[in-house]
């Protein structure tokens, strides 16, 4: 099994806007492999900013020494997509997502992706209109698996949530979502396995989830977090302690998974305080320093 270690650039939203700011902060942090997000370099902005952006960002991976090996969504682009109420806006989204993998193809990433979608209340407490809205979400992730072959990607991935309005709250669905996406295909529909989710109530710990998607998960997103909870917590002494995430039952159950390469991408969440605004770098250094004691790439 070969596992390499990364980061979500989740961490860089409005505090290091700039491709050599994050950047740096990359190298420094000796990863190799980065997930890029769309919050940073939204789809929606005009293809002269978005051509210089990608220069500066290829310039900056050179520099430091990482690969965007995917893009994804994130904070600010988790909104409805595909399976939005409004057909004229699920149209909108269907382009954004072309233009989100033009982006991440133009950088050298090789998967990418996002939530499958979220239902309003509206249409998730209305049997019919749940129904059309899953149909067209799945509708709408077949045409980018097949642009996304056009494109040069291995795959495409979605990250299973954490109420059932935002799909993909069961192993179970997970997979159901996988074999519909899969059953008319061009790249393979596979999964961002997040160890920190595993939001249902009967489903809640997160190591049979492992077993269960590992497998079909090219990218892992890293958190350290206590049952039943999505903390995004940084994998210093203190968290480790509280946590319930280890390390080398993550690994042995990707083992039992049948995972045979996976990138693990840390995706730490720091809330805009004066107590963990300034923390960012050296939880990310300390997460690096404890997960380097498992995985060495």
């Amino acid at each position: 099994m070969k596992l390499k270690l990364g980061v979500n650039c989740g961490f860089a939203i409005n505090r290091y806007v700039e491709p050599e700011a994050w950047g740096a902060i990359v190298g420094e942090l000796g990863l190799h492999s980065v997930q890029f997000v769309a919050d940073l370099l939204n789809p929606f902005l005009p293809d002269d900013y978005i051509d210089s952006q990608i220069k500066r960002i290829l310039e900056s991976a050179k520099r430091n020494d990482f690969n965007v090996d995917s893009i994804f969504t994130s904070a600010y682009t988790r909104v409805n997509h595909l399976t939005h109420p409004d057909a004229d806006a699920r149209a909108i989204w269907l382009q954004w997502f072309k233009r989100l993998l033009g982006i991440g193809a133009r950088l050298g990433a090789k998967t990418g992706g996002g939530h499958f979608g979220i239902m309003t209340f509206d249409t998730y407490n209305n049997e019919d209109k749940r129904k059309r809205a899953t149909e067209a979400g799945i509708a709408g992730w077949r045409v980018l698996t097949k642009h996304a072959l056009e494109l040069g990607y291995d795959s495409l991935i979605f990250e299973p949530m954490s109420v059932p309005r935002e799909f993909a709250n069961t192993d179970g669905e997970t997979k159901a979502l996988l074999d519909a996406v899969n059953a008319d295909c061009g790249v393979p529909m596979k999964v961002c396995l997040d160890i920190g989710h595993a939001p249902h109530p009967d489903e809640r710990d997160c190591y049979p989830w492992i077993v269960a998607l590992g497998a079909v998960s090219p990218v892992i997103h890293l958190q350290q977090t206590v049952l039943g909870k999505s903390m995004h917590w940084p994998f210093t002494p203190e968290y480790n302690e509280q946590g319930y995430i280890k390390a080398e039952r993550v690994i042995e159950c990707l083992e039992v998974s049948g995972c045979e390469k996976a990138l693990l991408h840390f995706e730490l969440s720091h809330r805009e305080h004066w107590d963990t605004d300034g923390k960012v770098f050296e939880d990310h250094k300390a997460s690096v320093e404890y997960w380097r004691g498992f995985v060495k790439d």
